[in-house]
């Protein structure tokens, strides 16, 4: 779904993740979605399987809020206005919640990938009767 992450390179290196959290923080606000009260989940692409199947493991209250999200981004987007700033999403409140569902999904398909890829052969009667023999 995505491409490989260079956040466990950063984060394991203190003076990398001192120059780049700055940038990172300058980007997350540039993007411009938490001034429309999303959050960086509310704006994964949905054509994509995995993210249709993560989308219905969401709880109930977790799908209102997304929907209730995207609606009133959308509002905002139509009338040409951003939310108040007390309304933006601050970034401790931009936590991945469906990012989880969709490691959990690509985990478990590639398990089944691998079980329906599986080969078993039957070892031969006279082979196994022979290794018993000696």
């Amino acid at each position: 779904m995505s491409a490989p992450s260079l956040a466990p390179y950063i984060m394991k290196r203190p003076w990398l993740h001192k120059w780049v959290a700055p940038l990172a923080k300058w980007y997350g606000n540039a993007a411009g979605y938490r001034q429309l009260g999303l959050r960086a989940d509310d704006i994964l692409p949905e054509e994509n399987d995995v993210v249709q199947l993560a989308l219905k493991r969401l709880p109930p209250k977790e799908a209102y809020d997304r929907v209730f999200r995207i609606r009133r981004a959308f509002q905002c987007s139509v009338s040409h206005q951003l939310l108040p700033k007390e309304e933006w999403t601050k970034v401790e409140d931009d936590t991945p919640y469906l990012t989880n569902i969709i490691k959990e999904i690509q985990v478990e398909m590639a398990e089944r990938e691998d079980l329906e890829a599986m080969v078993i052969t039957k070892r031969a009667a006279n082979d196994a009767s022979a290794k018993s023999a000696h």
